[in-house]
């Protein structure tokens, strides 16, 4: 389990694809993160959860299997991509931002962005099954990055989307910063909301039945 509250910007160094096995090898330079990690322990890379299968001199190594590779924004990394990095949280501290998985829900994409006096208003398009678990107040977390949501667009429209609000600190220490008009990012709507979800048409069929 993560949280969404970024520790280290990794770079990618390899990505190793095999065709053959609808698998990939990323090399991650991670000097921070992969410190007292082990073979098998769990990162969060840009919020997709994936294994340490190799540490080496500040370098890491993580398996990426083909589901990943389809349904997030691991597929499109190459050599020199700057990625949000997450160790996992420890039983006993504090969740500073909120239950994260690392399991991506899908792909928005960053669509407008604003400089303001202090801080910059940012605007993703979301696919349209993820459109009701983003409520405005709630939590979401964007390449991995926990964030709560200002504004969401009204149910009837066509293309859905939802606004953040990046201080100083999340624009430095994060990717976010960097993310031009057009950029694809990885969505993990809150868990809470697809539980619920879930719930509620169980308990729907039972009062049919």
């Amino acid at each position: 389990m993560f949280t969404g509250i970024i520790a280290e910007q990794g770079r990618v160094v390899e990505v190793n694809v095999d065709p053959a096995k609808d698998s990939a090898v990323l090399v991650l330079q991670a000097p921070q993160s992969s410190k007292d990690l082990s073979i098998g322990g769990s990162i969060a890379v840009n919020g997709v959860c994936l294994t340490a299968t190799g540490i080496e001199a500040g370098m890491l190594y993580v398996d990426v299997m083909g589901e990943t590779l389809k349904r997030s924004t691991t597929g499109g990394l190459k050599p020199g991509d700057s990625v949000n990095l997450e160790r996992c949280v420890q039983a006993g501290e504090r969740l500073d931002g909120h239950v994260v998985q690392g399991h991506v829900d899908g792909v928005g994409t960053l669509i407008e962005r604003e400089r303001q006096a202090q801080w910059e208003r940012l605007r993703f398009a979301v696919p349209q099954n993820l459109a009701k678990y983003i409520a405005e107040k709630g939590s979401i977390a964007v390449d991995g990055v926990s964030l709560t949501v200002t504004a969401v667009s009204d149910a009837a429209e066509g293309t859905p989307w939802f606004e953040v609000g990046l201080i100083p600190t999340t624009l430095t220490e994060t990717g976010l910063g960097a993310k031009e008009e057009g950029s694809p990012v990885n969505i993990e709507v809150d868990v809470l909301a697809k539980y619920t979800e879930r719930l509620l048409a169980f308990d729907g069929r039972r009062q049919q039945s």
